[in-house]
């Protein structure tokens, strides 16, 4: 087992942020938790402290916000992690999903205080992080990313070093834009089975036993078996990923014809009265599509994650 050498710190308890602060917690580290709402942190069984600057002198710091001005708030903001005058952490860790100009401010402001920054996106959800398959990428120095990554490598099972300064976030955009296209491709071809007459189940059984199955479809195999749109990841945050990793092709000079094709369908779903669902709803525009009529099938489908 990993030395745990360092103090950590951990800044949002959210679903996501408690399932990700759990396992370091399981792991046997000295971690302190802070959170908006006390009573998430205090939950988690750790030491809780009332505000990010009070973790200053942690060794390391995660932070799991929503958003780009919660991300500021937590770091720069006036009771931020980088604002005691007398601390500052050695890594500052953002494994939230926010945009590459928030990250690169936040960069430069733990820069000025002597700290190294991580730009940490995750991919999963709080099921996918308890039976340890979370996924990341991570960007920005070296010598930070080594001092991390033992804690890193405790949270989930894909721990990608992908280089310098905020490239971590394209890769989060470029993974989000390949989920929605599987996920089109993958409704657009179960419809074709079940109005060819094959059960959805039986389709998805076979396709997650063959070549082409994977843990995505897998995963997603509840879901389309039994119409439960249960929001993990909504069109609305979809479409959202697809317009920023089409402005990031414009930039780079790169064609993509069936992207750009995904983000007007992930677009129409949205807009279609499924804004706040889970974005597999793509499966049923695909039937309305077709004049096909789904029904929940309401059988017990194994999502290949465990309890």
């Amino acid at each position: 087992m990993t030395q745990n050498t360092h103090t950590l710190g951990w800044i949002g308890a959210g679903r996501m942020g408690a399932a990700m602060a759990t396992r370091l917690i399981n792991a046997g580290n000295d971690v302190t938790v802070t959170n908006r709402t006390r009573a998430k942190a205090e939950a988690l069984g750790a030491a809780v402290v009332d505000t990010p600057a009070d973790l200053a002198d942690r060794d390391v710091v995660f932070v799991m916000v929503s958003a780009n001005a919660d991300l500021l708030e937590v770091t720069t903001g006036p009771a931020g992690v980088l604002s005691n005058p007398d601390h500052a952490p050695q890594v500052l860790i953002d494994c939230s999903t926010v945009s590459t100009e928030t990250s690169a401010t936040v960069r430069a402001a733990a820069r000025a205080r002597g700290t190294m920054f991580l730009a940490a996106p995750v991919s999963g959800n709080p099921k996918v992080v308890k039976s340890g398959g979370l996924t990341m990428a991570i960007s920005g120095t070296a010598e930070a990313f080594d001092v991390a990554e033992p804690y890193l490598r405790q949270m989930g099972r894909g721990v990608t070093y992908v280089g310098d300064d905020e490239v971590a976030r394209l890769v989060k955009i470029c993974h989000n834009m390949m989920l929605g296209i599987m996920t089109q491709a993958m409704a657009e071809i179960t419809v074709l089975a079940e109005k060819g007459g094959v059960k959805r189940s039986a389709w998805l059984d076979f396709l997650n036993n063959s070549v082409m199955g994977s843990v995505f479809t897998r995963y997603k195999s509840p879901a389309f078996v039994n119409l439960d749109f249960t929001p993990t990841f909504t069109p609305v945050l979809l479409r959202k990923d697809f317009d920023l990793g089409m402005h990031a092709a414009y930039e780079h000079d790169v064609p993509m014809p069936l992207s750009a094709l995904c983000t007007e369908l992930v677009k129409a779903s949205a807009g279609a009265g499924y804004a706040t669902q889970d974005f597999s709803v793509l499966l049923l525009e695909a039937a309305r599509g077709a004049g096909l009529d789904l029904v929940p099938e309401n059988i017990y489908v194994d999502d290949g994650l465990g309890d």
